[in-house]
């Protein structure tokens, strides 16, 4: 008996079922200061206007067996928009566009991940701006992993996808600036 009691544990862990590969999808926390929420609009037809957000936060789980069984949310403040021009985010913190006072965070939660290789990725989920919701699918990249210098474990991803913002019922300045919002979404996120 004390024979198979010592064998057996290192069978387990051999075939795949030792207390490594019990463990459950890993969580990180969306490192801020290493996070990014970009965004471009056509300017009367003619060049782009970019801006950001500044204040990201969110949650990732993510298991690179079951990348399947990961999630994804993400919240950005509203008030935190930034093109570089104080008059201009001032009125894009306004009803005209964000309407930051009555829907003060945009936020996106996934719903479903589906592995398209090692390092790209479809993520389905709800995008919420303006306090309207839609479901919306974007190619995400895996844009790395590993430790850090500081005894961390990061996990880095990566998506550009574009909305109507119409949609999103955002009207402000129709003619003057365009429809078509294109979003670059760059996260790292630290293992807890």
């Amino acid at each position: 008996m004390s024979l198979i009691r010592s064998i057996l544990p290192a069978t387990l862990i051999a075939i795949g079922l030792g207390a490594g590969s019990l463990r459950a999808a890993d969580s990180y926390e969306v490192e801020k200061n290493h996070a990014f929420a970009n965004f471009r609009v056509k300017h009367l037809n003619t060049g782009f206007t970019y801006g950001r957000f500044k204040e990201i936060s969110g949650a990732i789980t993510w298991d690179n067996a079951k990348p399947e069984a990961g999630s994804v949310e993400i919240s950005i403040e509203a008030a935190s928009v930034d093109t570089g021009v104080e008059k201009r985010d001032q009125h894009l913190r306004t009803a005209d566009f964000f309407d930051a006072k009555q829907y003060p965070t945009l936020g996106f939660k996934s719903t479903a991940i589906t592995k398209v290789d090692d390092e790209n990725y479809q993520v389905a989920g709800n995008l919420t701006m303006h306090g309207v919701t839609k479901a919306v699918t974007v190619k995400v990249v895996k844009t790395g992993e590993g430790k850090d210098p500081f005894g961390g474990y990061r996990i880095g991803f990566e998506t550009v996808f574009t909305i109507k913002r119409s949609d999103y019922s955002i009207a402000g300045l129709p003619g003057a600036v365009g429809d078509d919002i294109t979003i670059t979404i760059a996260t790292e996120g630290l293992r807890k």
